[in-house]
């Protein structure tokens, strides 16, 4: 993944982001639904905790083109919940982080739901 220009100051220098980075960004927002079991790759936020916020990656697709970033995430929903309500909260709280922590816009946030949790 490449890294984008997020901002340069005349004589100060400039600040990049890696699309890795956007990457975490979405997972962690996605991962804090209720209603969301994990990133497809079996990442949950107990397992994040253990092994780091890089993790988080696994599962998310991410594209930029001029600065416009498009997501892509992969889901294992937990059975009893709403998929459309999900996956509407998981796109609007990914779309918020993303462009609150970086400042780019994000165009779209798809979902394919992977897998369905039936674990109790």
């Amino acid at each position: 993944m490449g890294s984008l220009k997020i901002y340069d100051a005349e004589n100060i220098g400039e600040v990049q982001i890696t699309e890795d980075v956007i990457a975490i960004i979405a997972g962690l927002a996605a991962t804090e639904v209720d209603g969301v079991h994990s990133m497809a790759g079996g990442i949950t936020n107990e397992i994040v905790a253990k092994l780091g916020r890089k993790n988080l990656a696994a599962g998310v697709n991410v594209s930029c083109v001029e600065n416009v970033v498009k997501v892509i995430l992969s889901l294992v929903i937990e059975v009893g919940y709403s998929i459309p309500e999900v996956c509407r909260v998981v796109q609007e709280r990914v779309k918020t982080a993303i462009e609150n922590m970086t400042g780019l816009a994000v165009d779209s946030v798809d979902i394919k739901i992977a897998n369905v949790n039936i674990d109790n």
